[in-house]
């Protein structure tokens, strides 16, 4: 296990109807005037916004609104909202809805606190400071309620790019699970399926000696593997819904991380897909995933993979043949994402073969490599996309 700082100081508020108590977190942690940041029209026309002002009225908390927030989070109503708050003197940002409004919101509360372009944090920069975050979560995926990371797209050249930094992570994250009941079956998918990627990207490590994240890794797997189906059938399932909700948050905040090298190449491989398609991010994952480790496998000592297929998908090991274990737990997990409605390839998704070479050029990497699990360079990255055709 390698050497490592950990520290996790965002408040969590789990549990039905905790978001009527959003106010007395807002004020707990110093928020006098508040910007709220949302989606679309769901939060509004589930009651859910009026909850929250109601709450906020109550602590005499003052408030300014900006929605519109999309999948796939754009830079324009990043600067947008970086103007309003500067204008209102708003002092800390609530995100209510999922992962792409809570890292617009971070977007947000960097930008405000610095002189130049908040796009800096997306080119190499590391934030050191920004302004208080709350959040008030409506979908289990990207795990940003509980992580330093934020991803946002710049619309000029259609750039998917992430930042982080510890002043990123929210002060609390109120975490109801009855807000994820009215989600699409395709959506509780396509979360359930980011969760995993985030586990995945921590799993397959080059570190020795990491059991005690290995075992948790592999219990946030098998949780997923078990509860989503059972949202999907019965979207009311609530203790389906907490389970999920709660093993979003695992996965992201680095806790089954931390001590180990981690790989995240798949995610950044992704991350133009959904650029260029505006595709959910989860979907997109559930096409590269398994391409990423078909391509791995064959480039790579096969034992993690066999681990994994034994330990989480419950294959039998071929001890003189442990490829072929290795091979059969990449089957099993692209077999479970079939079976909850995830695409595969990219006829599924909606992507096209052609499309190989502008994706690989934006992955940026030229003529070098990235690093992670197994170094990937430009030719390795087309071969991933073209096993994911």
């Amino acid at each position: 296990m390698n050497n490592f700082d950990f520290c996790s100081p965002t408040y969590f508020v789990f549990g039905k109807s905790r978001e009527t108590e959003t106010g007395k977190y807002v004020a707990k942690f110093g928020g006098k005037k508040v910007l709220i940041h949302y989606g679309g029209q769901s939060a509004i026309k589930s009651g859910l916004l009026e909850r929250v002002k109601k709450s906020l009225d109550e602590e005499g908390i003052l408030y300014v609104e900006l929605g519109g927030v999309k999948p796939n989070p754009r830079s324009e109503l990043v600067y947008e909202g970086i103007s309003l708050c500067k204008k209102e003197q708003v002092d800390f940002i609530l995100a209510v809805g999922g992962g792409s409004v809570i890292d617009s919101a971070k977007a947000i509360a960097m930008g405000i606190v610095y002189d130049g372009d908040f796009w800096d944090f997306f080119s190499g920069k590391s934030p050191v400071k920004a302004l208080p975050i709350g959040t008030v979560l409506t979908i289990s995926a990207a795990g940003s309620e509980g992580s330093e990371n934020t991803v946002i797209t710049k619309e000029d050249g259609m750039l998917k790019r992430g930042a982080g930094g510890d002043c990123l992570r929210p002060k609390f994250s109120i975490l109801n699970p009855e807000l994820t009941m009215t989600l699409p079956a395709y959506q509780t998918a396509c979360g359930a399926t980011d969760i995993m990627a985030h586990v995945f990207e921590r799993y397959f490590t080059n570190t020795k000696d990491v059991e005690i994240t290995d075992r948790l890794c592999e219990a946030v797997l098998m949780t997923m593997i078990k509860e989503t189906p059972k949202a999907i059938k019965d979207p009311n399932d609530y203790g389906a819904r907490a389970n999920i909700m709660w093993a979003g948050m695992v996965a992201h905040n680095n806790i089954v991380g931390v001590g180990r090298e981690q790989d995240w190449n798949s995610h950044g491989i992704e991350h133009e897909l959904s650029a260029l398609y505006d595709c959910a991010h989860g979907a997109g994952l559930a096409v590269i995933m398994p391409a990423w480790m078909s391509y791995v496998v064959e480039h790579h000592d096969c034992m993690r993979f066999a681990q994994m297929a034994v330990r989480v998908f419950g294959c039998e090991m071929d001890f003189e043949n442990p490829k072929a274990t290795a091979l059969e737990g990449i089957n099993a997990f692209k077999s479970f994402l079939s079976s909850i409605g995830m695409p595969v390839n990219f006829k599924e998704l909606g992507a096209r073969k052609e499309d190989i070479p502008t994706l690989v050029d934006k992955f940026g990497i030229g003529d070098g490599t990235t690093g992670g699990y197994v170094p990937l360079d430009k030719n390795a990255v087309t071969a991933i996309y073209e096993l994911a055709v």
